[in-house]
């Protein structure tokens, strides 16, 4: 029996060949699958406050870091944790596009940070927002982009981590809908939601 998954509004859906790197049998549905995504994405979080203080902002702001973050999060789960996808997917850019888009991304927000441009929330936000949008990864954008914030917001800035609603984002719900409702708000270039939300 292979894994079966249903999708809430706002999750992408993995082809069959993705499906095919899972690395755990045992798993065969969303609950389950979302189990150990979390326990894997724990050690992530944790792996990322014990050395948060040692990175710098030129280390963060990398497409390696970006993608050893995402194998972090994911490694023990997903064979291609820490690749780039290599399919189209329902939204994002295309496959072919990630490492460009990525790398504008990386500059302007090394940008942002050497000018102030916005507030050290919105810079976070924002990236958090366009990292999505580029959607770099089979699955796991979504909290990649949120661990991301939290750590640029704190090492770079050292302000507080985000608090995201606190509430687990990938369940359906109202939290989830008020945090879509942000993103949508933020395609359209209007941050203000999405930073409230981050706070809340």
């Amino acid at each position: 029996m292979g894994l079966e998954l249903h999708y809430d509004e706002g999750q992408t859906p993995l082809d069959e060949e993705e499906k095919e790197g899972l690395l755990l049998e045992t798993v065969t549905t969303r609950g389950e699958l979302d189990e150990v995504e979390q326990r894997n994405i724990e050690e992530a979080v944790r792996w990322t406050i014990e050395r948060r203080r040692k990175f710098t902002a030129a280390e963060i702001l990398t497409e390696d870091f970006m993608k050893s973050l995402h194998k972090r999060m994911l490694a023990s789960v997903w064979q291609w944790a820490g690749s780039f996808r290599n399919t189209n997917k329902n939204l994002g850019v295309d496959k072919y596009q990630i490492g460009l888009e990525l790398r504008m991304l990386l500059d302007d927000c090394k940008y942002w940070v050497e000018n102030n441009t916005y507030s050290p929330d919105e810079i976070a936000v924002r990236f958090k927002h366009r990292i999505v949008s580029i959607h770099c990864f089979s699955n796991g954008n979504g909290r990649h982009s949120r661990l991301i914030a939290d750590i640029i917001v704190e090492k770079i800035f050292g302000g507080e981590v985000f608090t995201w609603g606190s509430l687990n984002l990938t369940k359906g719900g109202d939290m989830r809908s008020a945090y879509l409702n942000a993103l949508r708000q933020a395609d359209k270039g209007i941050y203000d939601a999405l930073v409230a939300f981050a706070r809340s």
